[in-house]
């Protein structure tokens, strides 16, 4: 834009207006400037006004011109068509750019050179230190999944840390920003903030050291009574009702409220924090914790469902709060759970009781993990057949709330995958040990400081064998799809794969599940200087995440050598129609369990409570108008098709296969 100095009937008439300077050759206006919407007002340093020509309207309906009234500007740079109105105190070196409201505000100063946040250092998992994240406004959950655990490669962290500082310093200022068409309305004091585009911040108290980012796609919206220091806020989300955080990064889409309070955590894509409190955790995607009295501390969570009450241990209490946690993806802790740090859960485990020993069931997925008496009980496997964790499969991607075409997170959102399948393949191999170790009379076998009853080490097996063949049925058939088949080479060829990239094992960084070997050639680039700019790892990281089906099936092409004992060149027609038959078995099985289980749901000792002053008729009754029936619940339908649609893809596929039988063989 360009600027002129006032004009001598100017500063007259803003004089006339209330207006004054300390020197008005230093207020410097566009050339559509207009003195009769500037009242009241103390100009201090170089200050620029653009054009302020248009009405604005606030909240109820109420339109009011743009313009300055009421404030002090030092060292400011103010766009077209704002209001500003009622700074109680003043606005000190900020950039204001177009159509921004900021309306009955205590103090907007930044004083120095700052960089909002960016190389801030968050101390996760370990509250004296060690595993801090160094953040930055694009810091992905992968990025800082590697920061806080990778420790032991001191090269790669130095790196990584190092590019970090390098990029803070290019968002280094002496102005803070606040970006277009931002709405801030009754707030107390902002300092030191670089405020992006369509940001609404209404009520807050203290906005201090951060940044957040924002934009016309994903607005973020920060509300009343909140408290932010040294914080990053990443664009669609909401930080609202009293929340306080300090040293603190919020991902994309996630909502902050209802008094939560949280020191030295980040929070990735789509969490949720209510009530409770967080300290020194690393929140991956899908974090929820809703309840009063329920404390997250020094632990790693994903897709994770916190119950009331839930609560972590991590003193040592000579050394002080040095030991650390962590929950692996899709776990739930219900009501009152405890459990003593340091200890593994494995990947979608229900947590019930108090937990008093360390304990490490990362290689038990889908597990039931209680307490009866003071000792930790493992049923393993029995989370494949509750139909809460199928619904929190589905509802997930359903629940993303990110709207910025720029998503920083990469999140996989599959139940069953190289991850959870490799640890199902340790389990069986553990569990059949114990059972051979301690003898199949045995009662109780112990693992890992918890103890396993015999009856749930059986179903252990079974349960984890159903869904390894669920798995590399549903990898074959996927494979197989979109070739013709017509005979035994058409089939070998089919399931013939010539990368090597998928083999070895896989790992969840965060919610991006990929094979460690492809992670640490990324990590590897970046030690030896071939990678040597942030933006470039997180895009590998997108690529990796892009790529999983074809690296999936690197793997599933090893593993079904492995369980069909055959190289893919020996694998008959014959074969895979018999792993087709065991998918589809075991595909109809799990949903069969599954229809069994949301059917207890629908039993009348659950509708205890329903049907007032009424009978057992009127009960069912009431339960059904509110609840509505067994048969009609859209998850039960959604089962029952679910079979069906299965069923009729296994006997085509089987079909599809037939064609390759040749009867010379």
């Amino acid at each position: 834009m360009n600027y002129r100095n006032l004009t001598n009937t100017e500063i007259d008439q803003l004089k006339h207006q209330m207006c004054s300077s300390e020197k008005w050759e230093k207020v410097l206006v566009s050339n559509n400037f207009n003195p009769e919407n500037i009242v009241n007002t103390h100009f201090a340093g170089e200050v620029k006004i653009g054009e302020q020509n248009e009405k604005v309207k606030l909240y109820g309906g109420i339109k009011r011109h743009s313009g300055i009234y009421n404030s002090t500007l030092h060292n400011c740079t103010i766009g077209n068509n704002c209001y500003i109105n009622y700074i109680k105190n003043y606005i000190s070196n900020y950039n204001i750019d177009d159509n921004v409201i900021i309306n009955n505000v205590q103090l907007i100063a930044n004083e120095g050179k700052n960089t909002f946040g960016n190389a801030e250092k968050i101390a996760v998992l370990d509250e004296s230190g060690g595993r801090e994240i160094m953040m930055y406004d694009n810091l992905s959950a992968q990025m800082a999944y590697i920061i806080t655990l990778y420790r032991y490669r001191p090269i790669l962290i130095n790196k990584l840390e190092s590019l970090i500082s390098q990029y803070a310093q290019t968002k280094k200022s002496e102005r803070g920003y606040i970006g277009k068409k931002c709405r801030i309305i009754n707030t107390g004091e902002i300092k030191n903030a670089h405020i992006g585009d369509h940001v609404i911040i209404e009520g807050s108290r203290l906005i201090e050291n951060g940044s957040i980012i924002s934009n016309v796609h994903a607005p973020v919206k920060i509300g009343n009574d909140v408290i932010m220091k040294k914080f990053i806020i990443q664009s669609g989300s909401s930080v609202n009702e009293g929340v306080i955080i300090d040293k603190c990064y919020v991902g994309q889409g996630c909502e902050l409220g209802k008094n939560y309070s949280a020191e030295n955590s980040v929070f990735f894509s789509n969490c949720q924090g209510f009530h409770g409190e967080a300290c020194s955790i690393f929140a991956g995607p899908y974090t929820v914790t809703h309840h009063k009295s329920t404390l997250l501390i020094a632990g790693m969570f994903s897709f994770l469902n916190a119950g009331s009450g839930s609560n972590q241990s991590n003193h040592m209490y000579k050394l002080g709060p040095i030991h650390q946690g962590i929950v692996e993806r899709g776990s739930k802790t219900t009501s009152d759970s405890y459990l003593l740090w340091p200890a593994k859960i494995g990947p979608f485990t229900l947590i019930m009781g108090r937990h008093y020993k360390n304990s490490d069931t990362s290689d038990m997925p889908f597990s039931y993990l209680i307490e009866n008496k003071d000792k930790s009980w493992l049923a393993p496997g029995v989370n494949l057949k509750s139909v809460g964790t199928i619904r929190d499969a589905m509802k997930w991607p359903k629940r993303d709330k990110r709207k910025d075409p720029n998503l920083i997170d990469n999140i996989n959102y599959n139940l069953l995958s190289p991850f959870t399948i490799q640890k199902m393949l340790n389990a069986v191999d553990i569990l059949e040990n114990l059972r051979k170790v301690s003898g199949e009379s045995s009662n109780e076998y112990v693992y890992n400081n918890t103890s396993i009853s015999s009856s749930a080490l059986k179903k252990g097996i079974d349960l984890y064998n159903i869904g390894i063949d669920k798995f590399l049925g549903n990898s074959v058939i996927t494979r197989l799809n979109g070739y013709e088949l017509n005979s035994p080479e058409d089939l070998v060829n089919a399931l013939k794969t010539d990368c090597e990239n998928g083999k070895g094992t896989w790992v969840d960084i965060a919610g991006l599940i990929c094979p460690k070997s492809e992670l640490d050639k990324i990590l590897d680039e970046v030690e030896d200087g071939r990678i040597n700019d942030l933006q470039t790892i997180e895009n590998r990281f997108k690529q990796l995440h892009a790529s999983y089906y074809d690296i999936e099936w690197c793997w599933s092409a090893q593993l079904l050598e492995k369980r069909l004992n055959k190289a893919i060149d020996d694998i008959t027609p014959e074969d895979i129609i018999e792993l087709v038959k065991r998918w589809k078995e075991s595909v109809v099985g799990l949903d069969n369990m599954l229809y069994n289980d949301a059917k207890k749901e629908f039993r009348l000792s659950a509708m205890t409570g329903f049907g007032a002053d009424g009978d057992d008729q009127t009960r069912q009754e009431d339960f059904e108008m509110v609840r509505g029936s067994f048969e009609t619940n859209s998850f039960v339908q959604e089962i029952k098709s679910h079979i069906e649609r299965k069923s009729n893809l296994g006997d085509r596929v089987i079909k599809q296969v037939e064609k390759c039988i040749t009867t010379d063989r």
